[in-house]
């Protein structure tokens, strides 16, 4: 899966990631560090990435837009060291592996994983 690491998380990260299987890369290798997160969502749904973030802003903005694309895992954990979180992210890519690839919403949080498909819809 191509994943696109947003500024608020580690570099280190895609590293880890990359190591996995994955092809990871962190936004500020590719784009701005000061980019708006509408320019982000842009490059990532031009470019076939899914966005992993921490940032509840990505998830207001696939809500208010009606976008059905790109796809947005929000780790939503206190512990965002990356060797601790990324088996929790590689868990959720691979059970979740369809639903991001069709576009969801996937919220990591401290005990469990959280999904919806987009267009998201109140």
């Amino acid at each position: 899966m191509k994943l696109l690491i947003d500024m608020n998380l580690s570099p280190r990260l895609a590293d880890l990631l990359t190591d996995a299987g994955h092809l990871a890369v962190y936004w500020g290798t590719v784009g701005k560090p000061n980019a708006e997160d509408s320019e982000i969502l842009t490059w990532a749904k031009e470019n076939g990435y899914v966005i992993l973030t921490n940032d509840l802003d990505f998830s207001a903005i696939l809500a208010t837009t009606g976008f059905a694309s790109p796809s947005v895992i929000q780790i939503r954990r206190r512990d965002l060291i990356p060797e601790t979180i990324v088996p929790f992210i590689l868990r959720a890519v691979e059970y979740f592996a369809a639903e991001l690839y069709a576009g969801a919403l996937l919220v990591v949080d401290e005990c469990r994983y959280r999904v919806r498909l987009l267009p998201l819809t109140t």
